[in-house]
């Protein structure tokens, strides 16, 4: 039998993210009694003092900062206990969210969304597009259930799911296209670049300047189609998905650039989800669909 039960957990760490007692009670609805009768219990059942007094404030112990992280472990696992009988209870999802990084090919995702909706054609799909991080701070969030992205997710599950290639391009008519030599990476930086930023509301600075070469005119935009347009243009020079700019490149709109070393770039994109119990139907379908679209692509 334990000593503890869940709710007396939920109390003792409301204390915590709530920064009080008092505030603890408005959080969660309940009596500051009741609260205080919970951390009690706890601590005369276990034997550990968990809060101390410092002028106003009230602190966790020593034993109090171990007992919170695993406490946390506990109320997240009951959660998650909880989310996957509703999974299963409910049978077939009424909706799907999934994130997608812009530079994942449009043809593989349309294709396997294309399965989905064939087997579940009831499901609602939401597709967010993001840039770098944006998918994974989407996931973390639990505002999607799969996410495609270029970083690992801190914790769940990560399969390497294909690579994108990046080629360095401009304007057939931009002073870089026109030099008849091969060119350097010190040839760029007096050229303005068009970088696209980090979708995620909580980038980092180097994060959002990913692929940046430092050059001494910048310009920052929010999707990959503005970045083109631009570059169509002769606005500007960056390092593209080949993916998504294929057409432009037919129809001799943008050039590659003759860089001697660093033409192209690799980003190697992974599929990302936190929990596969907790995923239906639906997503599991997703989930394999696109496992057999980028069978198909070539190897890095």
């Amino acid at each position: 039998m334990l000593k503890v039960t869940l709710e007396q957990w939920r109390m003792f760490y409301s204390v915590v993210e709530y920064g009080g007692f008092n505030q603890a009670s408005q959080g969660v609805y309940k009596s500051q009694s009741s609260i205080h009768n919970a951390v009690g219990k706890i601590e005369q059942s276990l034997g550990v003092k968990l809060f101390k007094i410092e002028g106003r404030k009230t602190v966790l112990t020593e034993a109090g900062e171990l007992m919170l992280r695993r406490a946390k472990l506990l109320l997240e696992e009951a959660r998650d206990v909880e989310a996957i009988a509703l999974t299963l209870s409910r049978g077939v999802e009424t909706s799907l969210k999934i994130a997608v990084d812009e530079v994942f090919p449009r043809a593989l995702l349309y294709s396997a969304l294309e399965q989905v909706s064939h087997l579940y054609p009831l499901v609602q799909v939401e597709v967010v597009e993001s840039i770098l991080s944006g998918s994974s701070e989407l996931l973390a969030d639990d505002d999607v259930e799969i996410a495609i992205s270029p970083f690992h997710s801190g914790a769940g599950f990560n399969e390497s799911l294909c690579h994108v290639v990046f080629v360095a391009v401009a304007s057939p008519l931009h002073p870089l296209n026109t030099l008849e030599r091969k060119l350097t990476l010190d040839d760029l930086k007096s050229h303005r670049q068009i970088v696209v930023r980090d979708s995620s509301h909580g980038a980092k600075e180097s994060q959002a300047n990913d692929g940046w070469l430092k050059a001494d005119k910048r310009w920052t935009v929010s999707h990959f189609q503005t970045s083109i347009d631009m570059i169509c243009k002769g606005l500007g020079f960056a390092w593209l998905p080949l993916n998504l700019i294929e057409e432009q490149l037919e129809g001799g709109r943008l050039q590659p650039l003759p860089l001697q070393e660093n033409a192209k770039r690799y980003a190697q994109l992974y599929l990302t989800f936190k929990d596969g119990d907790r995923l239906g139907p639906a997503a599991k379908s997703f989930v394999e669909a696109l496992r057999v679209q980028c069978q198909s692509l070539p190897e890095a």
